[in-house]
């Protein structure tokens, strides 16, 4: 879930072709899925559950418009993780972004429902969509942004070969956002050293 009580910095997280991706089992009676048509509302429903979305209905929007209109992609990227009844409880997507016209390979959406974090659940599905994401777009360089409110997320995406980054890609301030976000990384690692 995010943490809205730490300043919020938005900023881009760069892998290099080549980087070491983590290995995290799933725990037992959890499986990986593919997207199947209606499971759109589960990702809408965890997604606003880790407070990225304010509604449901806005995360279905967000998702229909960017998503549904490649349906073949929709079913190899998209992935969610169900537990022992097939409640889907984690998702993330392997996508990609056009940047001046070059279509690179982005890591998209990365959430585990509230009631189910704690579990590994988070490292499992990152290492996982990674794995994916060479697979389909091969050991390439991609990218993802993400914000200082998951700097728990964080901590796995380098485990997973991403770094922080003040490349400039699209929208944010990158250099200056960069040296923001490490400066309240920082101040955070040094918290939670501290408990």
């Amino acid at each position: 879930m995010l943490d809205k009580r730490v300043p919020y910095v938005g900023f881009y997280m760069h892998r290099r072709a080549g980087a070491k991706i983590a290995s995290y089992p799933l725990p037992k009676g959890y499986r990986y899925t593919f997207y199947e048509a209606g499971d759109e509302h589960d990702w809408a429903r965890i997604e606003t559950a880790v407070l990225e979305f304010d509604s449901e209905f806005a995360a279905l929007l967000r998702f229909e418009q960017e998503y549904m209109p490649y349906p073949d992609d929709l079913a190899r990227r998209c992935i969610f993780i169900a537990n022992s009844k097939g409640e889907k409880v984690a998702t993330s997507i392997a996508w990609w972004r056009y940047i001046k016209s070059e279509r690179r390979p982005w890591l998209h959406w990365v959430a585990v429902d509230p009631a189910y974090q704690g579990l590994g659940l988070g490292k499992a599905i990152i290492s996982r969509i990674v794995e994916l994401m060479v697979e389909l777009e091969g050991d390439v360089d991609f990218y993802l942004s993400t914000q200082t409110w998951s700097y728990k997320a964080v901590d796995i995406y380098k485990n997973n070969g991403f770094k922080p980054t003040p490349e400039k890609i699209l929208y944010i301030d990158s250099s200056r956002n960069y040296r923001k976000a490490l400066k309240i990384l920082k101040e955070l690692e040094i918290e939670r050293r501290h408990e």
